[in-house]
């Protein structure tokens, strides 16, 4: 661009030094006539060629402004369509979050009435276990009376003489046998081991001994199958926790514990081949 304004610059210099030469001609005569013509011819040339020097110039200066244009307006359609596509994935990532955040709002009304229903369940439990504790107390006073009054006959009943006690018809051999020489002990004085069908009598007999004693209760004919020894079946067990457990699959006798804190649940299964004393009942 500078050169060309060094060019206008020059041209128009030149063309002054014209006019200057053309005005000098004027004021002569006669021979010098032809060549004011010719100087005339070449002033109107030489502007001419200036005008169109100038057009040339104009017409580049349009053209650079055009193409300055044009790459400004491309770069501006660039930047906006990237633009448009940052707005885009912009739009596209907040969807994605929304729909993120619906799918775990969803998730934890879902869990929310899980955990509803849970406590709900929860409760009743606790309701019906309160209903049960409550059920306990009470029928462990009922127990407790009992025991009282058992124990109350007990002392107005149990007759001692060496080595056998009885209490209406129970009592207890002299020494520690095996399961079957305890029931043969029995036996020879015309009794059997006990047999205990009911509560009340559970928690006589829990009070009457003190010690770990053999009942009329196995397995020996068939095994898995406990029955009484006048051959009637098990219908209602006092088992200790845990029990009975046929341990190694050899205990298949059953004993009453004195030493379980709980009276109503004392049996224990274990090897008929143990030494304990049996109670007998006529």
């Amino acid at each position: 661009m500078l050169r060309e304004e060094n060019r206008v610059f020059k041209t128009q210099e030149q063309n002054m030094e014209l006019e200057a030469i053309y005005e000098s001609d004027e004021d002569t005569t006669g021979p010098q006539t032809l060549s004011h013509s010719q100087a005339k011819g070449k002033a109107r040339e030489c502007r001419g060629s200036r005008s169109l020097e100038l057009i040339t110039v104009g017409l580049g200066l349009i053209c650079v402004l055009l193409l300055v244009f044009i790459i400004l307006q491309h770069t501006t359609i660039t930047a906006e369509r990237d633009l448009i596509k940052s707005y885009k994935n912009t739009v596209e990532q907040f969807n994605q979050t929304i729909n993120s955040l619906q799918d775990n709002h969803t998730d934890l009304t879902q869990n929310n009435l899980v955990l509803e229903t849970k406590v709900k369940d929860l409760t009743a439990e606790k309701k019906q276990l309160q209903r049960d504790f409550n059920s306990l107390g009470q029928k462990n006073l009922e127990l407790g009376s009992k025991v009282r009054s058992l124990s109350t006959e007990l002392k107005r009943n149990v007759c001692k003489g060496g080595n056998r006690s009885s209490v209406d018809g129970l009592f207890i051999s002299k020494k520690a046998m095996s399961w079957s020489d305890s029931r043969q002990y029995c036996r020879d004085r015309a009794a059997d081991l006990v047999i205990i069908n009911t509560e009340e009598k559970q928690i006589l007999i829990s009070s009457f001994v003190n010690e770990r004693l053999w009942i009329g209760l196995s397995d020996t004919e068939n095994e898995g199958n406990l029955t009484w020894v006048d051959n009637s079946p098990l219908n209602q067990g006092f088992w200790d926790e845990g029990e009975p457990n046929d341990e190694h699959g050899i205990e298949d006798c059953v004993e009453i514990r004195a030493d379980v804190p709980f009276i109503l649940n004392n049996w224990n299964d274990l090897p008929c081949s143990e030494k304990r004393k049996g109670i007998c009942e006529k």
